[in-house]
This record gives structure tokens, C-alpha cells and sequence, in this order.
């Protein structure tokens, strides 16, 4: 029926749910009910365990390294549930902010051997809803009929891994004239992907020739470091001399890519910023809440540069990453120009690990 929803549609349905705490069921060779360990009550906690079966919870090799769990499936560990686990239990081995007071949470006895398909999905979309990389995930023999009884939302495995895989395509809006302090001969754009998720803009600066490169900037949005003048990073800075540039210029693109906290969400990276509170730099802290150094898609940025024509770019980074990923996408980067700005003495720290584990030239 063509009022169905598609996949897509269906994928943020369950990004949704995981985000209320509703569990959703994935249906594959071995299907399975999954809830995402952050949002676990007790009351559905105490549902699933008497479903009977064996539950596990699912976390990345990244977190499974911190409990000293093993992480048997390469990139990620299926961890066994006692039987008298609760929801604390659970959301205790999801979240580090409680690791130094009570390091001791194992011995942890995980499973091996198995398909791992459908924990590799939930955990990949707790990581899209923004939560923390960590599901209960349960077998469910009987799942499309589990499913329907219990109004839940049911997705085909082999339909959702190669969607997760792929990133939404991305649509122009709107956009408008926005006169701005830079520059009166600016523009905003609009682009929604498909998928439902975060609007990204594109900040068009005087009429650039669409025949030659462009002096762009891919910015990943900062809350704290843009708006609220946050000292812990450089963003905020960056943000404004790329603009200043620009508008000194005459042209420029910079596209306001909605991937906070390197693509982990605000309240992610609040956790982070609390993990650097107890002597954690900005990679240990993401790897201690289960997420890789960067979980960003700067893919995106080239699909609007594409849309709005351009082809080439002098690329306002300090980044490798950026250049490398423009190129691999079809954007040629003709020149990669500095942008070092926004060092302090709260932030000194961040910039040398950027520069000594993330390769960022500084």
C-alpha cells in the first residue's frame, strides 16, 4: 500500500520509540526485542526479563574496553544480564559518569558465537536518536506476531542494515536574503534530509562563481561554543573568523552542519565534558561513552555544495579529515586555507589532543 511507511520512514519511528523508552522489535534470522539501556524503566525492564530467554546488553568494543568486558563480536560485546539485574544495573554499564567512584562493575561474562546483525543495528541506532551506544536486546522467536500485539514498532533487518549504512539524501527548502553583520549580501539556505532527521543550512556570502573554487567552511554546530561563548573549544571562534573572511572576500560558503558534539548530540557531549572534568581528554571521554574519536558524516557538506553547484572549494580547515572526505566525495579541494583561532588557556589541552590524536593541524 503506498501510505506504508518505507523503511526510512519506519527508521524514525524507531529512533523515536528508543527515545521514550518503547521498545522496538527487528526482525532478521534471529529476531530480537531491543530497548536502549539510557531510557530502560523498571517496569519494562521487569516486562522483558519475564519473557524468559536470555537478554543481553549490547555495548560497543569502545565501552566494552573501560569494563574490561570482551568484546568477543570484534566491534562490539553482548553482555550477559544477572539475574537480578536492574534498571541501575543496566544504565550503570551504558554511562561512565559513575566509573571512577565504583570502578568495579564485573566480573562481566559475555556471550560469543552467533548472528550479531540485529545488535549491530541497535546499537547503531541508539547512535542515531542520540542516546548512549548501549541496548537491551532480547531473542523474540515469535516477533511479528509480538510485535502486532503489542502495537510495536517492527523492522526487517535486511531492509534497516543497508539504510543505516546510506545517509538521507538531502532537499533545498527555502532560502532567503539575510543581511548580516559580515557581509549585506548574504543568504541562507535550507536543506531537510529525508529521513526526518536535523535540518543543515548553507550561508551563502555575495554571488560566488559557481566555475571556480569557492572559500568554504564545513562547521559542525557548537551550542556551547557558538552561542554561549564557551572557552572549552575553538568553535565559536572559527565560526566567526571563517565568516569575517568571507565577507572580507566578498564570496564564501559556510555550511552549519548540525552534528554536534562530533556527531554525538549535546547531551553526549555534556557527558563528555563531564568525563574531561574527572581528567579525561576529548578522546578518551568519547571512547569511555562507547563512541569513536568522531562520529561526524562530512559527506553531508558535499552533498549541498553539489546542489548549490560548486565543484571545487578553498576549504577554511584545520582538519585533514575535511579535505580527505571533500576529495572522496567529488569536491575538489584546490587549497586547504588555516583558520587557527579561539586558543586559551581552558582550551589549550583540547587543541593538543586534537592535534596529537585526531591529526588536526595546529
Amino acid at each position: 500500500m503506498a501510505l506504508a511507511p518505507d523503511i526510512i520512514e519506519q527508521l524514525a519511528r524507531a529512533r523515536a520509540d528508543l527515545r521514550m523508552g518503547i521498545p522496538i522489535v527487528l526482525q532478521g534470522a534471529e529476531p530480537v526485542l531491543v530497548l536502549a539501556a539510557e531510557t530502560l524503566t523498571a517496569q519494562r525492564l521487569a516486562d522483558v526479563l519475564a519473557l524468559g530467554g536470555e537478554p543481553v546488553l549490547a555495548i560497543t568494543a569502545r565501552r566494552a574496553q573501560t569494563l574490561k568486558a570482551r568484546a568477543y563480536d570484534g566491534d562490539l560485546a553482548r553482555v550477559l544480564l544477572p539475574e537480578d539485574a536492574t534498571p541501575v544495573w543496566v544504565q550503570n554499564l551504558a554511562d561512565p559518569a559513575d566509573d571512577l567512584r565504583a570502578p568495579m562493575k564485573g566480573p562481566l561474562q559475555c556471550a560469543r558465537g552467533g548472528d550479531v546483525a540485529a545488535h549491530r543495528a541497535a546499537l547503531q541506532l541508539c547512535k542515531t536518536a542520540r542516546l548512549l551506544p548501549a541496548a537491551l536486546v532480547l531473542p523474540l522467536p515469535d516477533a511479528r506476531a509480538f510485535a502486532a500485539r503489542h502495537s510495536l514498532t517492527a523492522l526487517d533487518l535486511a531492509a534497516v542494515t543497508p539504510a543505516l549504512a546510506e545517509r538521507s539524501p538531502l532537499h533545498p527548502v527555502v532560502n532567503a536574503r539575510l543581511p548580516m553583520e559580515v557581509s549585506e549580501a548574504g543568504r541562507l539556505h535550507i536543506f531537510r534530509p529525508e529521513d526526518g532527521g536535523e535540518e543543515h543550512y548553507a550561508i551563502e556570502i555575495g554571488r560566488p562563481d559557481r566555475t571556480k573554487p569557492v572559500l568554504a567552511r564545513l562547521h559542525s554546530a557548537c551550542f556551547t561554543g557558538d552561542l554561549m561563548g564557551s572557552l572549552k573549544c575553538d568553535c565559536g571562534p572559527q565560526l566567526r573568523a571563517a565568516l569575517a573572511q568571507m565577507g572580507a572576500a566578498g564570496t564564501g560558503i559556510l555550511l552549519y552542519l548540525n552534528q554536534e558534539g562530533r556527531g554525538i548530540g549535546l547531551a553526549n557531549k555534556m557527558r563528555a565534558y563531564s568525563l574531561q572534568d574527572q581528567g579525561f581528554d576529548t578522546v578518551e571521554a568519547n571512547h569511555r561513552l562507547g563512541f569513536e574519536d568522531d562520529e561526524r558524516d562530512f559527506r553531508l557538506g558535499a552533498d549541498i555544495l553539489r546542489s548549490m553547484g560548486f565543484s571545487a572549494v578553498r576549504l577554511l580547515t584545520n582538519n585533514p579529515r575535511k579535505v580527505e572526505m571533500m576529495e572522496a566525495s567529488g569536491i575538489d579541494v584546490a587549497e586547504r586555507v588555516p583558520l587557527k583561532v579561539g586558543e586559551n588557556r581552558h582550551n589549550a589541552g583540547y587543541l593538543a589532543t586534537k592535534a596529537a590524536k585526531s591529526g588536526h593541524l595546529l
